[in-house]
């Protein structure tokens, strides 16, 4: 058995071995599949993400993709990494990391920017545009000679971007092997008969005159004035005239992105500081390491030898789920590492159940051996169907959420699924293998000897009233809200809209900045600025009415000029009014959606609508405790696009304690029904779970605490609600559920 035992053990520290150096240096020179190679959010890398609307209301889905494919190229001369998706029927969103210069990337992506090829004189004999040349250079430059409204009005146009299949620089070499770099040119169907018509009646006229010449105008700019040799019927055509091959693949790339299919509006940004990003990811990763090593140690201490195998086990699941974030491409966003973080805290979850039933089959009089079998086979049920609630919510936030909150429901979904593998067979092989090199002893292991249940139904009608206290608390705010914010909430940029500017001071913030900002934004904006001061991270953050791209522009370099710094100590975002009324609509669809999603699936596992309705109404009861804090105006935590991602993370991890308590008052109705009456069963089965409930509350909080004391602001805006739904969770998952399913049998089937 000893053998067996070590190779078990062996092996386990082998793979292990081999995750954990996939894990650190990948597997190739490029670092492919390692934590360097996850792929960044902007708010860890910096970078511009801004999202559009169209302004047509029905955009056909060619015309959409057209504009996705353009702003693809756009956005990747700016950068290599560069992402366009559309999102919805209208939308389309822009995500550019590593940019320095954000302000020209705002100026330039959006800009309709049509481009015409047009006639150096039109057919009334009117200059569509005037040619100097520069007596110094000899170099030529065109100008329009009238707009191009005038222009496009008298039929000038030989072709637009519309027209227009392909645009790329080239070398060639004519027939005196000379090379020369020019622009290759493909019109599509439309364009071809176009630009065959176009050259030929340019073609008859004399070489380097105004009625020989085909302009090329991009934004009011005659960009090029190529003369025309011959008529081109093929719809394949070559621009000389480039000195360097530079210069050529500039006029190129001008053509091949110069025409949008439809207008866009810009409905948000982001611009996020590469610097700023840098520092929340390294506290945040502290953070969560000094809580995993907290974690690991409380496990060992409290469960012995169980808590071994489940410190190896978590240490497989950081692996493989740093393996997983690159083989899923997903993108790490600071929400998205709370969402690993918090996931770590619920995969202890697991354990748990498994220990403390384990225990509790050592206390009946079972071997360690028996126990072990029977724990990981009586706890199956209740860490699947927990799971599988806390999935419904991330598929919900996926489904629903946009941004950073789709990041963190991608982590925590492969999160919970990994944590359940590792629970269930990594965990089991792991604790059989230190079982037969000898840890046979129940004292390494503990035992759980049955306890009286306590009275916890006598308490139900003062557990009640402790949670009608918050509830009211939180009503009472909303109250004083309204005086204040004209709202229920302090409404956060996602949800009331507006432009937001964060400054972070190397050294300190200076005694009189906040007077200086104020007067800096009204005198350069003419806005009135609300300042919020976080003296920890040293930053300042400044929000106004919703800015135009120009007049942030301004500001960011009023900011810059008055207090010596660069664009990496500044951040920005914008978010329009139609934007902010989704997101708050969004958010009460998520939760509803949820909520019935979860109601539906305990009542099919269960088969009993009353489990299924007290465990929604303590989510209801989770949920308000928890927008009770937010209500708060002194707890200084705005509604933000975080909040939808931690109701439904509390609404999933709630019911996660929830059902491990009605899974163990089914088992216990289906095994002492005869001798126990209902309400007996349920304070047996709460007392039963109760140090349970305890240690995977306690194990979460930790984590999640570390990251409300050290994370960056976003993240503790995130972690201090999750700390408070975690406490309401484990409240009334113990002191509610039980007490809401025994009152609804008692008026439904006349029990005792």
């Amino acid at each position: 058995m000893k053998g067996k035992g070590y190779i078990k053990l062996l092996a386990t520290l082998a793979v292990i071995g081999l995750l954990g150096v996939v894990a650190l240096i990948g597997v190739n020179s490029e670092n492919a599949m390692s934590a360097r190679d996850v792929k960044l959010g902007l708010d860890l890398a910096g970078g511009v993400s801004i999202t559009y609307e169209t302004v047509k209301e029905d955009p056909t889905s060619d015309e959409l993709s057209d504009t996705v494919y353009k702003m693809q190229k756009r956005a990747e001369q700016f950068s290599s990494e560069a992402q366009v998706y559309p999102e919805g029927d209208r939308r389309i969103t822009v995500a550019i990391p590593d940019i320095t210069d954000a302000d020209e990337v705002l100026e330039q992506l959006g800009d309709a920017g049509n481009i015409y090829f047009i006639y150096g004189t039109g057919d009334s004999g009117v200059a569509n545009i005037t040619t100097t040349t520069d007596p110094i250079s000899l170099e030529t430059k065109s100008v329009l000679a009238r707009s191009m409204e005038e222009i496009i009005a008298a039929g000038d146009v030989v072709v637009d971007g519309s027209d227009i299949a392909e645009s790329k620089a080239d070398i060639i070499t004519d027939q005196y092997n000379v090379r020369k770099n020019v622009v290759s040119l493909r019109f599509n169907d439309a364009g071809r008969t176009k630009f065959a018509n176009g050259t030929a009646r340019c073609a008859g006229y004399t070489r380097g005159s105004l009625q020989n010449i085909i302009a090329i105008v991009y934004d009011n700019e005659v960009v090029s004035a190529p003369s025309v040799v011959s008529a081109i019927q093929d719809g394949n055509a070559i621009i000389e005239g480039q000195k360097t091959f530079d210069e050529a693949q500039i006029l190129a790339t001008t053509i091949r992105i110069g025409a949008l299919p439809l207008e866009l509006s810009v409905l948000r940004y982001y611009v996020e500081s590469a610097k700023l990003g840098l520092d929340a990811l390294t506290t945040s990763l502290i953070a969560g390491l000094i809580g995993f090593i907290l974690i690991i140690l409380f496990m060992i201490g409290f469960y012995r030898i169980p808590g071994i195998a489940s410190a190896l086990a978590l240490l497989f699941y950081i692996e493989l789920m740093i393996i997983c974030l690159n083989v899923f491409n997903v993108t790490l966003t600071l929400p998205g590492i709370a969402g690993i973080i918090l996931s770590v805290g619920m995969a202890v979850d697991a354990n748990v159940i498994i220990f403390t039933r384990i225990r509790e089959e050592i206390g009946s009089g079972k071997t360690v051996s028996s126990a072990i079998k029977v724990g990981f086979h009586k706890a199956l049920s209740a860490i699947v169907d927990g799971n599988v609630t806390t999935i419904i919510a991330a598929i919900v936030l996926f489904a629903l959420g946009s941004g950073t909150v789709v990041g963190f429901a991608q982590t925590l979904g492969i999160g919970v699924i990994l944590s359940m593998i590792t629970a269930l067979v990594v965990t089991k092989f792991i604790l059989g293998g230190l079982y037969d090199v000898g840890c046979t002893k129940i004292a390494l292991y503990g035992s759980k000897k049955e306890k009286p249940e306590k009275p916890f139904l006598k308490h139900f009608p003062k557990f009640l009233c402790v949670s009608a206290a918050c509830i009211l608390i939180g009503v009472v705010g909303i109250v004083m809200n309204f005086s204040k914010y004209d709202a229920p909430f302090n409404y956060g940029l996602d949800f009331a809209g507006g432009t937001a500017t964060s400054i972070t001071f190397d050294d300190g913030i200076p005694a009189d900045a906040q007077a200086t900002i104020e007067k800096l934004v009204l005198d350069t904006v003419n806005e009135k600025a609300e300042l919020s001061t976080v003296q920890s991270e040293n930053m300042i953050t400044v929000k106004t009415k919703e800015l135009s791209p120009e007049s942030r522009a301004l500001l960011t370099k009023a900011f810059e000029d008055t207090f010596g710094i660069t664009d990496e100590n500044l951040s920005t975002t914008s978010v329009g009014s139609t934007v902010s009324g989704e997101m708050k609509r969004d958010a009460l669809v998520a939760v509803i959606v949820a909520t019935i999603c979860m109601l539906l699936y305990i009542w099919i596992r269960f088969r009993n609508i009353n489990f299924a309705v007290a465990a929604v109404v303590a989510l209801i009861h989770d949920v308000l405790i928890v927008i009770a804090l937010y209500a708060i105006d002194s707890a200084g935590i705005t509604v933000g696009n975080t909040f939808i991602a931690c109701l439904l993370t509390i609404v999933g991890y709630s019911i996660n304690a929830t059902i491990v308590i009605f899974d163990r008052i089914r088992e216990n109705i289906a095994e002492n029904h005869n001798r126990y009456t209902y309400g007996e069963i349920v304070n047996k089965s709460i007392t039963q779970t109760f140090s349970r409930s305890i240690n995977t509350s306690l194990t979460t909080f930790v984590a999640v605490l570390f990251l409300a004391i050290m994370g960056a602001t976003s993240v503790k805006e995130f972690a201090i609600p999750l700390m408070v739904g975690i406490i309401a969770g484990t409240f009334s998952s113990v002191c509610l559920t039980g007490g809401l399913w025994y009152t609804l049998q008692k008026k439904i089937k006349k029990v005792v």
